[in-house]
């Protein structure tokens, strides 16, 4: 008989199973308390019972473990100073979904150098992810693979689903048993109602397939996240943060049955993709939650020890330290100054 499956397929990989991944770097208590504590908090500032500003901080895209530990190092320290008024949760993406091809993040290619070594790219997810958590530092990261949440999401305070995949019914159904609160971004087009339909859903109960702890094919049955709200990052119809746009974007939410609160993302379209930019998006939004747009629940900003990106070409050991190799970020200077003068004017 002629072959009719794996036709295109070169080899297949085991992976380690979760359980296992787990066995071998366990959370410590000082980490089950910085997600437990951070995961409660952002739920309390969903509802309006905590009035800090919600802050998504860090590099669009973490490929290197010792400056990962040193922004997390130095965005402690910044945390402690602003914690009255700001809850700063750091950026920490391993899954790049891509348009057409590209690098697809530390888990997928680990060793830059498209050898796609998983299993250690989940490993050393994982033990980022420990590291910071040990820190006292929350993290927040993008869901992309249905899989990935079993290895890594036990160390996870929010998570966020893309505009590409916010439309995606497997990940509205992966959503809805996260154990923590999610972010909908609005479509790649500017579309708010892929996302707000995207949040009712995932609300839902589902059932689908997926993994076990043990790594066997399953059925998982979720209760549905309580906790979905929307991300604003603007689109191909132009930027959406300007306060006419939030206000409708609240309107919108309260006829929908959801909470009128919102975070706005300064990178992406908001800032027309431009790194630079992301500062006039920032203040923007400060100045509206400052004015009393309490719909404003929280900014996300794209942020590295460096300022700007590099290509990832070569020799990955020529890679510039501490500088994105995915979307442009602001560098440490300027996210400090940024977080510090908002902190003053939420007075």
């Amino acid at each position: 008989m002629r072959p009719t499956q794996d036709i295109y397929v070169r080899e297949l990989v085991p992976l380690p199973s979760p359980r296992a991944l787990k066995d071998e770097l366990p959370m410590s208590e000082t980490a089950n308390r910085t997600v437990v504590e951070a995961r409660e908090a952002v739920r309390r500032i969903l509802v309006g019972d905590d009035k800090r500003l919600l802050v998504i901080v860090g590099p669009c895209s973490i490929h290197d473990h010792d400056c990962a530990v040193e922004y997390a190092q130095r965005l402690r320290r910044l945390a402690s100073r602003v914690a009255g008024r700001m809850l700063l949760v750091m950026r920490v993406y391993f899954e790049k979904p891509r348009t057409t091809v590209g690098w697809k993040g530390l888990i997928n290619d680990p060793h830059l150098d498209d050898t796609f070594d998983i299993s250690y790219g989940m490993r050393l997810a994982r033990q980022i992810l420990r590291e910071i958590a040990d820190l006292e530092v929350p993290a927040a990261s993008e869901m992309l693979e249905p899989i990935t949440p079993q290895y890594l999401a036990d160390l996870i305070a929010w998570a966020s689903i893309g505009a590409r995949t916010t439309e995606s019914p497997t990940h509205r159904q992966m959503a809805s048993g996260l154990s923590m609160p999610v972010g909908f971004k609005n479509g790649t087009d500017g579309s708010l109602q892929v996302a707000i339909d995207a949040t009712i859903a995932a609300r839902s109960p589902h059932a689908f397939l997926g993994i076990d702890p043990d790594g066997r094919t399953c059925i998982v049955h979720t209760k549905g996240n309580p906790w979905g709200h929307l991300i604003l990052r603007g689109g191909r119809s132009g930027p959406n943060y300007m306060s006419d746009i939030l206000t409708s974007a609240a309107e919108r939410l309260i006829v929908a049955g959801l909470s009128p609160r919102l975070l706005v993302d300064c990178s992406h379209a908001n800032s027309d993709k431009d790194y630079r930019k992301q500062c006039i998006v920032w203040n923007d939004v400060i100045n509206q939650r400052a004015s009393g747009n309490e719909a404003i629940i929280g900014l996300m900003l794209e942020s590295n020890l460096e300022p700007g990106n590099q290509k990832l070409a070569g020799n990955p050991s020529q890679l510039k330290r501490g500088v994105s190799i995915t979307d442009g970020c602001v560098g440490w200077e300027e996210t400090e100054g940024l977080i510090l003068d908002a902190y003053g004017r939420l007075s």
